[in-house]
């Protein structure tokens, strides 16, 4: 393994899956749950490295297909956040650009270059945990993310801010 690829989520085809039913039985604010602590797990990797803890995974058809977390540090790349790491792996799992069908949990709220990226990909929805009042895209005003992209803002809100209070208390 490459020092560059231990980093990145090796996709497989086993989380591809046409299954029209993402969340089953669950209610959909449970489904967006149980997905947003996929993502802290994640941020959870990103704390272990000392980078900011964000993290993101991409689900269709209820299954991951693709997960990152910041690797700006570690990999001396201001582009490197989390969505990027997860839509780049996603893509690569379905084999193309368009995220359509797929759902992004990320614990932050994107910033504008990941809010442009997923509007690139025309992902279906995107769902975060904590606002980011100081770099995320909502500080812009009109439509950055694909006309018929949904955002839903505030799940498990609490756990993620935490995360990055933590994060930020101790570098102080």
């Amino acid at each position: 393994m490459s020092e560059k690829s231990k980093y990145f989520y090796e996709p497989s085809s086993a989380f591809a899956t046409t299954d029209s039913q993402a969340c089953g039985e669950e209610s959909q604010a449970d489904c967006d749950k149980k997905f947003m602590l996929m993502a802290i797990n994640e941020a959870h990797r990103a704390l272990k490295l000392q980078e900011v803890p964000i993290g993101a995974v991409v689900v269709c058809a209820g299954k991951i297909i693709g997960r990152g977390h910041n690797l700006v540090e570690t990999l001396c790349d201001a582009t490197a956040h989390a969505e990027m790491q997860s839509i780049t792996a996603a893509a690569t799992t379905l084999g193309g650009k368009y995220l359509k069908g797929c759902t992004l949990y990320v614990t932050v709220e994107p910033c504008v270059m990941c809010a442009g990226a997923l509007a690139w990909s025309q992902i279906d929805r995107v769902v975060y945990g904590a606002a980011d009042p100081k770099r995320g895209y909502s500080r812009l005003q009109g439509q950055i993310f694909h006309p018929k992209t949904e955002v839903v803002g505030g799940v498990l809100a609490e756990e993620c801010e935490q995360l990055m209070k933590d994060f930020f208390s101790k570098l102080r």
